[in-house]
């Protein structure tokens, strides 16, 4: 089996499944496309993302998986800097939001995918409380600058849904595509 990612949530949590996989990353254009659902769009990133590694290891099981924020219909994607992540955090402040994960297994052209999503409610944050949080650093290279794994759990009154969807990867639904795969 081959993960098509670089995330070290990713791979900790696949370890969980199947103890031993290759990972690769898969470096794709991840433009939302004008007018794209938040659904549609993380579904599509996790397709491309196993097709780009399907060129390169045609015969391997490939799975892939894209995370993203939304906010209404807004995508919340990894911030550019310190100051992007401010603001998505405050607009995420008292507020319910939906995280997607989509998960892509290709083999040859056998293809299965889903898109999981969970409800996230943050506590309303001062400044303070955000400033605080960006001094951990945990928002770099995060879907709308917070991991709930780490001191991203503070900021989070309530989530509904399956708590690894918001990590990035929803291993209890995996299993069950693996089975079936």
């Amino acid at each position: 089996m081959l993960l098509a990612s670089q995330s070290p949530r990713r791979k900790e949590l696949l370890q969980r499944l199947v103890p031993e996989f290759k990972t690769v990353p898969a470096n794709i254009d991840e433009s939302q496309r004008k007018e794209e659902l938040p659904q549609d769009y993380v579904l599509r990133m996790s397709q491309e993302k196993a097709k780009t590694a399907q060129k390169n290891y045609p015969k391997e099981l490939i799975l892939a998986s894209d995370t993203i924020v939304a906010l209404d219909k807004n995508i919340l994607g990894k911030p550019q800097d310190k100051e992007d992540a401010f603001s998505m955090l405050k607009s995420l402040s008292g507020k319910t939001h939906k995280v997607y994960t989509a998960m892509c297994l290709l083999e040859n052209k056998k293809e299965m995918t889903t898109v999981e999503s969970c409800d996230v409610t943050f506590y309303p944050l001062s400044d303070e409380d955000i400033l605080k949080y960006l001094a951990t650093e945990e928002y770099v290279d995060k879907a709308g600058s917070y991991g709930i794994q780490g001191q991203g759990a503070l900021l989070i009154e309530k989530i509904a849904g399956d708590y690894y969807t918001v990590m990035g990867l929803p291993i209890a639904k995996l299993n069950r595509l693996l089975r079936v795969f």
